[in-house]
């Protein structure tokens, strides 16, 4: 009916400082009730020339700008969304399935902090010099802004990733034309809506809505966009590679992960064990950084599963809005599908499912039980080959399978196609420093998960990504560096 369609949230794109209705919309749904939440713009070739077009024009007054300029802009923008904190972690828990808690705590608080971090990166940066005196020259770098960035952000943690490229793209002088995903678009119109009070010119920051074989094609095709910042699976950054191909595009890729968490038998457990239940769970298991495949040393093998499950079961299901759960809903009802697929293919394969899904009864509030719910599942004597030790699942749903000598448990961890994160854990310094040093791996923790400093490089190897994210790298991705030598 007319009247359910006006209630609900229409998003527009944002096109050189104003919002422009889209000639066609598709539905967002609300992942813990499974309605329809909003209509977001269903942007494609012509939406994305207007955005880069005004990306283009705004491109000479803000790469001009003084690094001092962009950053006082920039910690502007991050007092703003810090000030309606409460509306966006509510916005982001409905529109994404995460719980509130996670979105208070985590995601919005890290949407703040990348423009902060990126104000102060970019007053520190310096270029080299070197002379040759015997033949009277020396030379020096420059580093300048490279043009318009095309930025295509996930579903997972929506503002924050978004922020984490839109940040350093800006702050180096860059403009932008940003996508992020058609399934939790509402927190970056939210954010658009702060951009000029927090004086960023029109044109600077455009955000096209869209899907990604439509508006996210359009902006890698588009000739005008020399770089491409991505975070999102391996099979669409494929893609993304061959229809940029062509024009020599810049690329940065972060992608999915099979991280490993190695515990020997000297690991501390009452550390271990709760800090392994949030690497597996949080964000219902829907981080790249997640930990899906935990190897116990045998000699505590038994204890740890006996704890991590009695622990695992623990974990409140439900109402993400509900400060006192733990685990939200999953993105979407073919996720949902595709998650529990995994866990069908396993028992199938003769694995046991501990706890979770199918042998758990999940009990969900009144308003939620058509919402994209699942408890956190363990699963058990899974074999390396099968494809739940393979491939990225994305869900609430961990392996834990024992092993004998560090030899052999870096063998295993390294025989996935990814290389994102890992996680070690032992008290045992000597080994820490050995095990990091041959895990295929771009982080590893130990002791510890998700302690992050942005000034150091993230990213992964092989499957997970190509170039990484930084301080410095971020700077190097989003500026050309030129050589001057002058004789004289």
């Amino acid at each position: 009916t007319m009247a359910h369609s006006k209630a609900l949230l229409v998003l527009e794109n944002f096109i050189a400082g104003k919002f422009v209705p889209c000639s066609s919309y598709i539905d967002s749904y609300n992942p813990s009730t499974g309605d329809v939440y909003c209509r977001v713009p269903d942007s494609g070739k012509e939406e994305v020339e207007a955005a880069v077009k005004a990306a283009k024009a705004a491109f000479p007054i803000w790469s001009s700008k003084s690094p001092l300029e962009r950053s006082q802009i920039l910690n502007k923008l991050a007092d703003l969304i810090e000030h309606d904190l409460e509306a966006f972690a509510q916005a982001e828990s409905k529109d994404q399935g995460k719980t509130i808690t996670f979105a208070r705590t985590i995601d919005i608080p890290r949407a703040v902090y990348n423009f902060r971090f990126f104000a102060s990166s970019i007053l520190h940066h310096t270029t080299e010099c070197t002379e040759m005196p015997t033949v009277g020259c020396m030379h020096y770098t420059s580093r300048t802004p490279v043009g318009v960035a095309g930025l295509i952000s996930p579903w997972n943690l929506p503002l924050y990733l978004l922020t984490w490229k839109i940040a350093p793209a800006i702050a180096c002088g860059n403009t932008v034309v940003a996508k992020p995903s058609e399934m939790t678009s509402v927190t970056a119109w939210m954010m658009c809506k702060l951009l000029e009070k927090a004086g960023v010119p029109h044109g600077v920051v455009n955000v096209v809505f869209g899907t990604g074989a439509k508006a996210g094609e359009a902006l890698v095709c588009h000739p005008d966009v020399p770089l491409i910042s991505f975070t999102g699976s391996t099979l669409t950054a494929q893609r993304i590679t061959e229809k940029s191909a062509p024009h020599c595009k810049r690329l940065s890729l972060e992608l999915g992960g099979k991280n490993p968490a190695i515990v020997f038998d000297d690991a501390d457990l009452s550390q271990c064990i709760p800090t392994t239940l949030r690497s597996s769970f949080a964000n219902q298991g829907e981080i790249c950084l997640c930990t899906s495949r935990i190897f116990v040393q045998r000699g505590i093998y038994s204890e740890f599963l006996k704890r991590f499950v009695a622990e695992a079961k623990k974990w409140k299901v439900g109402n993400p809005s509900d400060p006192t759960v733990d685990v939200g809903a999953l993105i979407s009802k073919e996720h949902l599908e595709k998650v529990r697929s995994y866990v069908k293919k396993a028992q199938a394969e003769g694995a046991r499912v501990l706890c979770g899904e199918g042998v758990d009864s999940l009990v969900l509030p009144n308003g939620n039980q058509k919402g994209y719910f699942m408890l956190p599942t363990v699963i058990t004597e899974v074999k390396d080959e099968s494809c739940c030790m393979q491939e990225e699942i994305f869900g609430p749903v961990t392996c834990v399978v024992a092993f004998d000598t560090e030899e052999e448990v870096i063998e295993r961890a390294n025989s996935v196609k990814y290389g994102l994160a890992a996680t070690v854990w032992s008290s045992n310094v000597g080994r820490v420093h050995r095990v990091a040093q041959r895990l295929q791996s771009g982080l590893v923790w130990t002791n510890c998960w998700l302690l992050r400093d942005l000034n150091l490089p993230f990213g992964g190897m092989k499957a997970s990504g190509i170039g990484r994210e930084g301080a410095k790298d971020s700077y190097e991705f989003f500026t050309e560096v030129k050589t001057i030598t002058i004789k004289h």
